[in-house]
């Protein structure tokens, strides 16, 4: 069957005739032929092509068909492997199976089915292709290549972090909120010996401490009104992997005592339960409080902190790290301006200089917010300063006349105000104010919309 986008089919043998004849009739079937005579050979042209589906002789001059299966899954996970033997045995076919071969076929008996075989090897190939991109996307999104920076504390951070990754030690990142403790946390997940298993996080001060005790740990039937059946929580739910639990230092003390005992013996009793559960689950935490004083205080349990901080790592601020604030900028930039189609954006000197300038209170959460603004503002390709919100223009706090910062916020809420068509919702999300202030704006403002 002829494929749109020809397959490469690559031949391994040094029966030079055969193997000539064999490329002859896949070639008029559409695929792209590729030959080598030893096991080599092979291997050079697998690493310089696209091959989906290798057919290897069992005897080479340098090295055994059925070994060289394992070899190539090795290198590319996704190539399917035909061997193809003169003198089969029932041996040789156990093992090139065992070594992920797809299919082991005589040589001469088989030309009738060799067609039809590469044709299932193919299409199970481009599956396993699109699924392995897909690894190799996600993995790419949550590793530490993804973080990005070139200052020496971003730098010291990551290296630490990978350093810990391989093992299965507990870490507490610290750092202001929007540093990035989250993706830090996923990165160690991803880069562990863990990442094929769940990666679950959960941030500690959302839930009241009721609720917050049956999301973790789940409960039984009947435990409270509206347990109506068995749930598991989320350390249960992650089993084998990855639990991150931000804010740390929200957890009451009754939740301190069961999280110390996951910790320790790495058992939990459900909400309304009796027996135990047993999990393995490595722990990451993150907090922007100084757990240490806390718990010299007794406000946090002194235990569960020394658990906590077997191994810590300190996230800085954006303003620590300002050499850094550009390429995040334009990373964003060019990020939001993807997603909705306005590629030719690019940021001016002035614009850079205001960031530069800015005092970062919301961190790298904070950039992301502003980037993202100014890309639904701008109407040429230009990024401007005059896109940024009004404490930009004046430094982030310098004192100026109320005439002046009354009639940049007016202009800037008028400009919100005609992006969104007056959607007050819509409006005040992107200024970064509750509904209620801007509303309060539109009326001290004298603004109809």
């Amino acid at each position: 069957m002829p494929h749109k986008t020809p397959a490469t089919i690559l031949i391994i043998d040094d029966e030079t005739k055969l193997s000539g004849l064999l490329s002859r009739i896949i070639g008029l079937e559409g695929f792209k032929v590729l030959q080598a005579a030893t096991g080599k050979e092979g291997l050079k042209l697998l690493a310089q092509n696209d091959v989906l589906v290798v057919l290897s002789d069992v005897k080479l001059p340098d090295v055994n068909g059925v070994d060289l299966v394992r070899t190539i899954k090795e290198k590319k996970p996704y190539v399917e492997v035909i061997n193809l033997t003169a003198y089969g045995t029932i041996a040789d076919g156990v093992k090139a199976i065992q070594n992920g071969a797809f299919n082991y076929i005589t040589k001469g008996d088989d030309n009738d089915k060799i067609i039809p075989l590469i044709n299932k090897a193919v299409e199970k190939a481009e599956q396993q292709l699109r699924s392995f991109e897909q690894e190799k996307k996600v993995s790419s999104k949550h590793s530490f290549g993804s973080i990005i920076g070139n200052s020496k504390l971003i730098t010291d951070a990551i290296n630490l972090a990978r350093k810990v990754a391989a093992t299965d030690t507990t870490v507490l990142l610290l750092g202001q909120t929007g540093t990035g403790k989250e993706v830090f946390a996923s990165a160690i997940h991803h880069e562990s010996q863990r990442r094929q298993m769940p990666f679950v996080a959960i941030n500690c001060s959302s839930f009241t401490p009721e609720l917050l005790e049956s999301e973790l740990f789940g409960y039984k039937a009947g435990a409270f009104t509206g347990a109506l059946k068995d749930k598991k929580g989320l350390l249960e739910e992650a089993n084998h992997g990855t639990v991150f639990l931000d804010e740390i230092g929200e957890l009451s003390l009754e939740l301190q005592a069961k999280l110390l005992r996951v910790l320790e013996s790495k058992t939990f009793i459900k909400v309304g339960d009796t027996q135990t559960t047993r999990v393995s689950v490595r722990i990451l935490a993150a907090t922007n409080r100084d757990l240490q004083k806390e718990a010299d205080q007794g406000t946090f349990r002194s235990d569960l902190y020394y658990r906590l901080s077997v191994f810590t790592i300190q996230l800085p601020s954006l303003n620590e790290r300002k050499g850094d604030i550009e390429l995040l900028a334009k990373f964003y930039l060019k990020d939001f301006a993807a997603k909705v189609g306005r590629n030719g954006l690019k940021p001016t000197p002035q614009f850079l200089a205001a960031l530069a300038g800015h005092q970062w209170k919301g961190n790298i959460r904070e950039l992301k917010n502003v980037m993202e603004r100014v890309v639904i503002l701008a109407d040429g390709d230009a990024v401007d300063a005059d896109l940024l919100p009004p404490e930009f223009m004046y430094g982030g706090g310098a004192e100026v006349n109320s005439f002046d910062l009354e009639s940049v916020e007016k202009q800037h809420i008028l400009k919100v105000l005609a992006h969104t068509r007056g959607n007050k919702t819509e409006t005040a999300r992107l200024l970064g104010i509750g509904l209620t202030t801007l509303y309060r704006k539109l009326d001290e403002y004298r603004i109809t919309a």
